[in-house]
């Protein structure tokens, strides 16, 4: 625990078993306190390796749900635990668990109840290797979402994230979609519930075995973005948009 605050990490699984256990060996364990995977129908041996690792709680959806249908599972799964500090770690070894830490510090002191790791903050994108097209799409998406939503994060697309308690039991993710549009509607409900996100900055990695999605999908991907950050707009001038709110 921390300050009292028990910690879980979660782990939303697809085809991770070449990176899982790269993932699972980083994680600081005298930070946190238990680990949630959640296998959305793998094809290789996901399940197997997460056993071996013995990680402690081990979901596997029997049919493939999506992105976003994975971090329900995952989000609920930790509420029922009875965590304090929710941090959504992806098994493919993008993010380092090194951060795990400071994202812990931030929400266990009170400083803020998101915390994202940035990869844009600190220039690590393209040190990483992120494709170019990917992170000029990423600047001009995140222009926008910040002028339509009003505010100034350096990058909306981000998969590393940690959650208070108490955002994940205000904001209705459960109406989210189950797609990688996910992202972006809880970070619309995060606002629309006066919840302030803090970022870090995180170094990256881009490699043949980390998950991505192709460019057919990024660009239905970035459209969705495009219309949460409308109708995120049209909801604060008054058109009501009934996802932001249970």
């Amino acid at each position: 625990m921390y300050k009292g605050k028990k910690v879980v990490v979660v782990l939303p699984a697809y085809n991770a078993s070449k990176t899982l256990e790269q993932t699972y060996q980083e994680i600081p364990f005298e930070w946190v306190d238990e680990v949630v995977l959640v296998d959305d129908y793998s094809k290789d041996n996901t399940i197997e390796i997460a056993r071996k690792l013995g990680i402690q709680h081990i979901i596997r959806h029997e049919r493939n749900k999506g992105y976003g249908g994975n971090q329900k599972t995952c989000y609920k799964k930790a509420l029922e635990l009875g965590a304090d500090i929710i941090i959504m770690l992806h098994p493919d070894y993008q993010y380092t668990p090194l951060l795990i830490p400071a994202m812990i510090s931030i929400i266990g002191n009170g400083l803020y109840p998101v915390v994202f790791g940035s990869r844009i903050l600190g220039g690590g994108a393209l040190q990483g290797g992120m494709p170019l097209y990917k992170y000029i799409a990423n600047r001009i998406l995140t222009f926008t979402q910040n002028l339509f939503m009003g505010q100034k994060l350096s990058e909306y697309h981000t998969g590393y994230r940690a959650y208070a308690r108490k955002v994940l039991e205000t904001v209705p993710f459960e109406k989210c979609s189950d797609d990688f549009i996910f992202d972006n509607e809880i970070i619309a409900q995060i606002f629309a519930n006066r919840f302030e996100i803090a970022e870090v900055t995180c170094p990256t990695k881009y490699f043949p075995d980390a998950s991505s999605i192709n460019f057919k999908r990024s660009l239905i991907y970035g459209l969705g973005v495009l219309r949460v950050s409308l109708l995120y707009f049209l909801d604060s001038i008054g058109f009501k948009w009934n996802l932001l709110r249970r």
